[in-house]
């Protein structure tokens, strides 16, 4: 059991940077491998990156790969997404999630979401 807030959105100008922060309590941290989703109104939520519980091995859709950096500080149960080059299709709803189970890219493999942090990217 652990419980999420999202923290970092904001409106930024295409090109610029944010950094979102995920910040966890209950559980047992470093126990949960982490993703963040994005969701942009009337489109169904999607996978953005993935991090292992160890934070040794990393994955991110296309879109992103590149340009977005995930990582975590498990001492400080901190997850964290660096968006860089954001343009207007970053847009969206995001979504800090964790989960127990083996699987990354799919919604309904994480059973634990942060309530969402709005990004907007202005041109």
């Amino acid at each position: 059991q652990v419980q999420l807030v999202e923290f970092g959105g904001g409106l930024v100008q295409t090109g610029g940077s944010l950094r979102l922060s995920c910040a966890a309590s209950g559980g047992t941290f470093s126990s949960y491998r982490i993703g963040w989703f994005r969701q942009a109104p009337g489109k169904e939520r999607e996978f953005v990156a993935a991090i292992t519980s160890s934070g040794g091995v990393t994955y991110y859709s296309d879109s992103v790969k590149g340009r977005f950096t995930i990582s975590r500080d498990n001492a400080k149960r901190q997850g964290f997404l660096q968006m860089n080059s954001l343009d207007v299709e970053d847009t969206g709803v995001y979504y800090c999630a964790a989960s127990l189970q083996i699987g990354l890219s799919y919604a309904y493999e994480y059973n634990y979401w942060g309530q969402g942090t709005q990004v907007t990217v202005s041109s």
